[in-house]
């Protein structure tokens, strides 16, 4: 078996195996790669996906990824990139590796059309769906709320120290700073990026009473999650909250407005001891889990 020293290598060995450039098409013509762009756009997608398989210690061969790997790169991808560059991801790994994968639909900057068209929810209004979710649904919109999730985000929790966050970033010590106390968790957000969440003790003392003696695979969105908690999160969590806002409240904004509610009261909070706007925003930024300030601005409003 070939070794390669980097993934681009690789990239382009498995690209090169799957072409027929120049020569008659087979009888199973579909199947192979039969233009220079079209090896050039999959060497760069391959290539990507071997980075990400060495980051996450998945191994160094494209050869070892599995289809639920691979579904779970183009979950991660599918939040960053659009549709046409997501297709290619797709069929790249089709044509070079030889897995039959479904078409997952791009969210490219869908949190920030999410975030444009929700609002904060108030303190009332969240207490006020509270009373219309069974208590499974009403503590994962509780964690959800109070540390600014994702509703993904949640199937994800670990303890700080069991899973540290994402080491090549520069956190700001701040972080949190101005919250009651709590417990340190991280989390696994968009694009693979590992953060910690501050959850407050007496929720904390709940999670932990629901931790499951051997995690479990839960499968949202057509990813699969490696879950430590038996709690509530995920697709099934998001279309609860909704049911239960549009009960209580005779509309839903949907669960992403908690995260708007999260940010405007850590901004208030965080400017009220005299840190200057862009500081605050920095700091929320980074407790949000966004990659640019100028996503949590969109928040704001």
């Amino acid at each position: 078996m070939a070794s390669f020293r980097s993934a681009a290598a690789q990239a382009h060995h498995q690209v090169h195996l799957a072409s027929v450039i120049g020569t008659a098409k087979p009888a199973s013509a579909s199947n192979f790669i039969h233009s220079l762009g079209t090896q050039r756009v999959y060497a760069v997608s391959l290539g990507l996906l071997g980075r990400w398989m060495r980051e996450h210690r998945l191994g160094t061969d494209l050869r070892q990824l599995t289809e639920d790997q691979a579904l779970q790169w183009l979950g991660e991808r599918s939040e960053e990139v659009g549709q046409k560059c997501l297709d290619n991801d797709r069929l790249a790994i089709t044509k070079t590796l030889g897995f039959t994968l479904p078409r997952i639909p791009s969210n490219h900057d869908s949190e920030r059309r999410l975030a444009e068209q929700a609002r904060a929810y108030t303190a009332v209004q969240i207490a006020r769906i509270l009373d219309h979710q069974s208590e499974r649904n009403r503590f994962g919109t509780q964690l959800i709320a109070t540390a600014g999730l994702r509703a993904h985000e949640s199937l994800t929790l670990r303890p700080a120290l069991a899973r540290p966050a994402t080491a090549d970033r520069e956190w700001s010590t701040e972080r949190f700073v101005g919250l009651s106390s709590g417990q340190r968790y991280t989390v696994v957000g968009k694009g693979g990026l590992v953060r910690e969440v501050l959850i407050p003790d007496l929720l904390a003392a709940h999670l932990e009473a629901h931790r499951l003696l051997r995690p479990m695979t839960v499968r949202d969105r057509q990813i699969n999650y490696l879950s430590h908690y038996d709690i509530a999160g995920g697709n099934a969590w998001s279309k609860s909250f909704t049911e239960a806002s549009e009960r209580a409240l005779g509309y839903s904004h949907g669960g992403h407005g908690l995260r708007h509610t999260y940010a405007q009261n850590r901004m208030n909070q965080l400017q009220g001891r005299d840190l200057s706007y862009e500081q605050a925003l920095a700091i929320v930024s980074q407790e949000l889990g966004h990659f640019r300030p100028d996503i949590t601005e969109v928040y704001l409003r």
